[in-house]
């Protein structure tokens, strides 16, 4: 099967962050890959990447982003798949430039918006599998099985003085 989802970042330093949306799509047996393109320093390259990707079955893209984080919106000016930011945590506002640079995209081109950091990249990998599950049954069934199997094991932890 061909890459259905594409995992985007601006820099080698978001791939700590963004690893986890690559291992809930891994769990989940999910074409995808992942690249490091720039929305400021490569545009050209990530333009053409963008329509290459369609054209090679791309459905899904996620876009990590710290600062400014122009990624996942100039992503979403390119193409009308689905695109989901991750704002990456960032040393000088602690991810909330970030966050609030992805979130307040203008109306016509949006942009799904996770957590900041590590919470926000395993999601968006889970809603990733959601969007796909709306079209194939096995992605349905493996989300339900793993959403149920996160309940057991919080029930089986309920009691904090037996942990």
């Amino acid at each position: 099967m061909s890459t259905i989802v594409s995992i985007l970042m601006g820099s080698k330093s978001d791939w700590p962050i963004m690893e986890h949306a690559h291992q809930i799509l891994d769990q989940f047996s999910i074409p995808h890959e992942s690249r490091i393109l720039s929305a400021h320093r490569t545009p050209e390259a990530l333009q053409s990447y963008i329509k290459e990707a369609e054209k090679k079955g791309v459905n899904i893209f996620i876009a990590g982003a710290g600062g400014a984080a122009h990624l996942p919106g100039v992503i979403a000016s390119q193409t009308v798949m689905p695109v989901i930011g991750v704002p990456i945590q960032t040393q000088a506002l602690n991810g909330m430039d970030s966050l609030f640079s992805i979130v307040q995209m203008p109306s016509g081109i949006p942009v799904a918006t996770m957590a900041v950091g590590k919470a926000g990249a395993i999601n968006a990998g889970l809603l990733a599998v959601s969007i796909l599950a709306c079209r194939h049954a096995h992605y349905r069934e493996a989300l339900q099985h793993y959403r149920e199997t996160q309940a057991t094991k919080l029930l089986e932890q309920s009691n904090p003085l037996e942990v």
